[in-house]
């Protein structure tokens, strides 16, 4: 198959299934209306735990985490000769649709909880990524209570680790890319570090 034609069919199913929009629907569901007209105007995990409840968040991150499985997976298991590269493509699909569904006006949620599914599933390639970028992400949470710090920081050591455990340029380019977006996507909370004013996280009150 056309080298090109195989990357667009993966982005292009990985977006389709980036389109459920967790957080959209479970708020609707709750009678809350649109997410996004509340709390920090994201249609993702932090802020449903905030707005809907530990419970809703937590079904939210479970959903948005399994949509990366299932782009990964269903990518993997149609191009088996391209593996894991169609994975990859696979799950950056999800994040571009999880961020940019087209029904929203392009007004999704970060990918932050997608982008832990696709390291996941990285992790059944080589477990090493997924300590590497899990690990971190922890200690950053728990020391700083900044998630968005933690999101930041585990993007960053995607491509990192995906060079140093040798899955090749292409992986590592791909890597860079959902870094990049991850940290576009997090510019108004990058500001609000920089200035001091970013909202902690408390683990213990909203557990």
């Amino acid at each position: 198959m056309n080298t090109v034609i195989f990357r667009a069919l993966c982005l292009g199913l990985g977006y389709a299934v980036g389109l459920i929009q967790t957080a959209f629907i479970v708020g609707k569901l709750m009678g809350k209306g649109d997410i996004r007209k509340h709390g920090s105007g994201n249609a993702g995990t932090t802020n449903a735990v905030r707005v809907l409840g530990f419970k809703a968040g937590l079904t939210v991150f479970l959903c948005d985490v399994l949509k990366a499985v299932i782009g990964f997976v269903v990518c993997m298991l149609i191009f088996r000769d391209n593996m894991p590269l169609a994975g990859i493509y696979g799950g950056l699909g999800v994040i571009l649709g999880h961020n940019f569904p087209f029904y929203l006006k392009f007004r999704g949620g970060k990918g932050s909880a997608s982008f832990v599914g696709l390291v996941l599933c990285l992790g059944f390639v080589d477990y090493r990524v997924l300590l590497v970028v899990y690990i971190s992400g922890l200690i950053v949470a728990i020391l700083s209570k900044y998630i968005s710090l933690a999101s930041l920081v585990i993007t960053l050591l995607l491509p990192i680790s995906l060079g140093i455990f040798g899955f090749g340029l292409e992986a590592i380019i791909l890597g860079g890319i959902i870094a990049c977006l991850s940290w576009v996507m997090h510019r108004k909370n990058i500001a609000r570090l920089l200035k001091g004013e970013e909202n902690k996280f408390n683990f213990k009150k909203q557990s």
